[in-house]
């Protein structure tokens, strides 16, 4: 068979209209021909000090023009200082050790190699088994879809890895489908006769994000369900990884997610926001046990290529800088009721069962009868067509869900949005709801 000649060079497998950005300022995208889209979603919930700050770029082009690639186990004064920067400033005091990977996937792949090498190397190597949740998504690679609940990013590649049960995340809009009741702690008691199944001494730790992100659509869990899974993970020896890659660095209104519920996660992994989208960059951050289990038998942790490279760290450094003099994870803190307060004119629209989120993280969970929760067809296309209207209207909103759990439109914009643009960027999405859901009528 010949291959089609009139496929569009990008992206690698072409779908609908290809939109060709010229450039960014501020909270708005910009197209070849002028039109201005507001980022109402920060990219992939990325770019959170906004888009085109020249500080960033002169600290990049200074790095580069110092040093170009230096293999991620040796120190430069841009890695150095952003770990210390990190260390002093940002992460939780119990996490002081920091890889950096190029990556959310490759970090998270990271993690899932250092708590089978932790448990190997403390001599109970039977411990392999990582136990992810059924609402969620942690990457791309095969590990990282192993233990990721994303049914249209999994499809065709189960065989590929080891089969272990993924527990039910906590999602109160539906746990009555799931039996009602208690719904953090029925799922932690599922999370707890997961482990038991399999067995405790199979089971080397848990994984999942401290609020959904755009999987399942900004779902905040019942306040009982991380300390009831915390006391779990102690009680059988497992180790606790918090995938924060979407949820780090202020989007939730706090540093980190976990600080909503004092998480004292063994990994952390964390990054979208860590450069803000100006580099490609995201950190592992471990206890001193579990690095000291390594040095003690001499076992390394295998860096990728492009980890922690010199002008990303530098980028970082630039865009934390500018966090702390914004003082922008106070600002999420101070925006996050006002954004909230424009949402809510949804509250009561015919087709949205719920609008939820923490800080500048919020998702709309779009339905066809707000009443019995009956969600539309796939065939319907519901996102699409929203973040298409979307798109056409002038804002660009990220689309979510997993195959099974759909119709998820996420908001994630820039911390330094102004209110008038969160009225202008809810309106549109008003405007985008009725015209997507018209013609799906």
């Amino acid at each position: 068979m010949s291959p089609k000649q009139d496929l569009p060079p990008w992206p690698f497998v072409p779908s609908g209209r290809t939109v060709e950005i010229a450039r960014s300022e501020g909270c708005f995208l910009y197209t070849k021909d002028g039109h201005a889209i507001l980022d109402a979603s920060g990219g992939a919930i990325v770019a959170n000090i906004g888009h085109g700050r020249q500080e960033v770029v002169e600290a990049v082009a200074r790095s580069m023009a110092e040093k170009n690639y230096i293999v991620p186990p040796f120190a430069t004064d841009d890695r150095l200082g952003l770990v210390e920067r990190l260390q002093k400033k940002w992460l939780p005091k119990h996490l002081p050790r920091v890889h950096l990977s190029s990556g959310g996937s490759e970090a998270v792949d990271v993690a899932l190699r250092l708590a089978r090498l932790y448990h190997v190397n403390r001599g109970e190597p039977s411990r392999y088994k990582i136990i992810g949740r059924d609402i969620s998504y942690h990457g791309t690679t095969v590990a990282c879809l192993s233990v990721s609940g994303h049914d249209s990013r999994r499809a065709g590649l189960e065989p590929m890895w080891n089969q272990v049960p993924l527990a039910p995340t906590p999602y109160p809009l539906r746990h009555h489908e799931r039996g009602g009741g208690d719904c953090g702690g029925a799922c932690a008691q599922a999370l707890e006769e997961i482990i038991i199944a399999e067995g405790p001494e199979t089971v080397a730790a848990v994984i999942g994000e401290p609020i959904i992100g755009s999987s399942g659509g900004a779902i905040v869990p019942p306040d009982n369900y991380w300390p009831k899974v915390q006391e779990i993970c102690k009680r059988y020896g497992l180790l606790l990884i918090a995938d924060e890659v979407m949820t780090g660095f202020g989007r939730t209104g706090k540093r980190f997610g976990s600080e909503h519920w004092d998480i004292k996660a063994d990994i952390m992994v964390s990054g979208k926001g860590l450069t803000a989208g100006y580099a490609p960059l995201v950190g592992v951050y471990a206890t001193d046990e579990i690095v000291d289990v390594l040095v003690e038998n001499n076992q390394s942790l295998m860096f990728y290529t492009y980890g922690g490279q010199s002008s990303a760290c530098a980028a970082s450094n630039a865009v934390l800088d500018i966090m702390e003099r914004e003082k922008l994870v106070d600002r999420v803190q101070e925006m996050a009721p006002v954004l909230e307060r424009h949402l809510n004119r949804l509250a009561q629209h015919p087709h949205v069962a719920e609008i939820r989120g923490r800080g500048f993280l919020w998702s709309l969970e779009i339905v066809k009868d707000r009443e019995t929760l009956e969600r539309f067809a796939p065939e319907d296309n519901i996102t699409n067509r929203i973040v298409g209207a979307g798109m056409a209207n002038g804002a660009f909103f990220y689309p979510g869900g997993t195959g099974p759990v759909r119709d998820i439109i996420t908001l994630g914009p820039p911390y330094i949005i102004a209110e008038e643009e969160i009225d202008q960027m809810v309106t549109i999405l008003e405007t985008s709801i009725d015209q997507a859901l018209a013609k799906a009528h």
